[in-house]
C-alpha cells in the first residue's frame, strides 16, 4: 500500500484550493448562523452570483478583470437586499426557505439554455483569469516544501486565498470584539430585548447578511480563478450544506471554526478516499468497486457527523451555548 502517496495527497487536500474555497463560504456562514443566529441556506448563490458576476463581465461583456470583481460583489449585494429585505423582518424560518429556493433558482438560471449566450449553459464560462494570473509573481515551475508541491498557477491562487482567510478572519474578531458585534450576539440570543432597547434589529440582520455573502463571495473567486472556469452545477445547494458541516465541526461562532472544521472536513474526505481506493486496488476489500468510494467516504463522514452532535454537539472549539438558538 503507497502510504507516502496517501499523506502527499492529504496534506496538499488540508491546504489546496477546495479547502480554501469553503473556508470562505464557511467563514461567512459562521456571521450568519453562529454571531447572528440568521439561517441562509442560500450560501451557494452568493458564491455563485460573484463568480459569474466576474466571467460574465470579462468574458460576455468584454471589460477589464478587475470590473469583473467589482461586478461580482455589487451582484452579491444586490442578491442579499433581494432576499433580506422581504424576510429579515419575519422569522428566522421564513429567511432559510427562501434563500434555499434562491440558491436553487441561481443555479438554474446559470444552467438555463435560454441565457446560455450568457452564462454559458451547463458548460459554464471560462477564459476570464488571464487578468488574474497576469499579476503572478512566481514564475513557472513548483513550490512547496519537500514533496507537498504546486504549480506556479495553484500557488498563486492558493497565496491569495489564505491571505483573503487570514483578513476575513481578522475582520471578523475585531467586529466581534466591537459594539457591533455584541448586538449581533444579542439579537442571536433574544432579538426582542434588542428590539426593546431601540436597536434597529433589522438593519443589523441585514448588515450581517451582506457582510456574510460578501466574506463568502471571495470563495466563488477563489473556486473561478482556481479552476480558471466555473460551472453552475459547482455552486449547488449541498456547497451550502457542506458549509455548515464545516462550522458546526469547526464549532459555531468561533473565529478559527471555519478554518479548522474545513481543514478537518477535506482531509477526512481525502484521506478516507485514498485508503479506500488503495486496499480496494490491493484487493483487501472486495464487496466494494472504486466507483462506490465518492458516496461511501461521504457516508463515513455523515456518520462522523452525527455522532460528534450527539456527543459534542458543539465542535472541536465551539460552546454549546452558541448554537442553542432556541434556548429563550
Amino acid at each position: 500500500m503507497d502510504w507516502f502517496n496517501i499523506m502527499v495527497t492529504t496534506v496538499e487536500a488540508a491546504v489546496g484550493v477546495e479547502t480554501v474555497f469553503y473556508m470562505l463560504a464557511a467563514i461567512g456562514i459562521n456571521l450568519h448562523f453562529g454571531y447572528t443566529g440568521l439561517l441562509n441556506f442560500g450560501q451557494a448563490a452568493f458564491l455563485g452570483v460573484a463568480a459569474y458576476g466576474l466571467a460574465v463581465t470579462v468574458v460576455t461583456i468584454g471589460l477589464p478583470f478587475w470590473v469583473g470583481i467589482g461586478v461580482g460583489l455589487a451582484s452579491v449585494i444586490l442578491l442579499a437586499l433581494l432576499l433580506g429585505i422581504p424576510t429579515l423582518r419575519l422569522r428566522a424560518d421564513y429567511l432559510a426557505i427562501v434563500t434555499i429556493a434562491a440558491a436553487e433558482i441561481v443555479r438554474l438560471i446559470f444552467r438555463s439554455v435560454t441565457f446560455k449566450d450568457y452564462f454559458g449553459g451547463s458548460d459554464g464560462r471560462y477564459g476570464f483569469s488571464e487578468g488574474f494570473f497576469a499579476m503572478n509573481p512566481f514564475s513557472k515551475g513548483e513550490y512547496g516544501i519537500g514533496p507537498f508541491t504546486f504549480n506556479e498557477r495553484v500557488t498563486w491562487v492558493l497565496l491569495i486565498g489564505w491571505i483573503l482567510v487570514g483578513l476575513s478572519c481578522l475582520v471578523i474578531y475585531m467586529l466581534m470584539k466591537s459594539p457591533w458585534g455584541r448586538v449581533l450576539k444579542a439579537i442571536r440570543e433574544d432579538e426582542e430585548a434588542v428590539r426593546a432597547l431601540g436597536k434597529n434589529v433589522f438593519s443589523y440582520k441585514m448588515q450581517s447578511l451582506i457582510l456574510g455573502g460578501l466574506i463568502g463571495s471571495f470563495g466563488g473567486y477563489i473556486y473561478a480563478l482556481g479552476y480558471a472556469s466555473v460551472q453552475p452545477d459547482a455552486f449547488s445547494t449541498e456547497l451550502t450544506f457542506y458549509a455548515y458541516t464545516i462550522v458546526i465541526l469547526g464549532g459555531a461562532a468561533r473565529v478559527f471554526g471555519p478554518v479548522v472544521g474545513s481543514i478537518i472536513f477535506w482531509v477526512l474526505l481525502v484521506f478516507i478516499g485514498n485508503l479506500l481506493n488503495e486496499l480496494i486496488e490491493a484487493q483487501y476489500i472486495t464487496w466494494m468497486t472504486v466507483n462506490q468510494i465518492g458516496a461511501f467516504r461521504f457516508m463515513l463522514v455523515g456518520l462522523g457527523l452525527v455522532l460528534l452532535l450527539v456527543f459534542r454537539p458543539q465542535g472541536i472549539f465551539g460552546d454549546k451555548r452558541e448554537i442553542a438558538l432556541d434556548a429563550r
